[in-house]
């Protein structure tokens, strides 16, 4: 597995908390910034790492910042891409079971490095179920490319 890591200056001491996490598992990364306490756009950095995971250079992505929120939006503009605001354990699995997401956002003010290590290890040791959930997600995918 192939994971993309991007944050803006919100969630940048998570994002490393988090880098430190896919190293300690062995997973393949990209850290794609940002890497400082300035200002900056969270769409520079969540787009671009959608654009990734979305034309298949990248199995999974991982957006961080503030709330979570701006990721999720920006990436969600992104097509192809199924990016889930998650901060509690039960979502991480159940949006990867359910609504095969392929990009996890998280806001470092919300929550803790430990609680956002086990949403990660969660969200990426669970798979997709399909079934009766891939007729949903077709139907998403559909929409989106008419």
């Amino acid at each position: 597995m192939k994971v993309i890591l991007a944050s803006d200056h919100g969630g940048i001491h998570l994002s490393k908390e988090i880098a430190s996490l896919l190293e300690e598992q062995n997973i393949e990364y990209e850290d794609i910034g940002c890497n400082c306490a300035d200002s900056v756009d969270y769409p520079d950095y969540g787009i671009p790492a959608a654009e990734r995971v979305a034309n298949g250079e990248f199995d999974r992505g991982i957006l961080i910042c503030g709330t979570g929120i701006g990721m999720s939006i920006a990436a969600n503009k992104v097509k192809g891409i199924r990016a889930a605001l998650v901060h509690d354990v039960f979502s991480a699995k159940a949006t990867r079971e359910h609504n095969d997401s392929n990009m996890l956002t998280m806001g470092e003010r919300v929550i803790g490095p430990g609680l956002a290590r086990e949403i990660v290890q969660t969200w990426l040791g669970t798979d997709f179920q399909g079934g009766r959930h891939a007729n949903r997600v077709g139907k998403v995918t559909d929409y989106e490319n008419n």
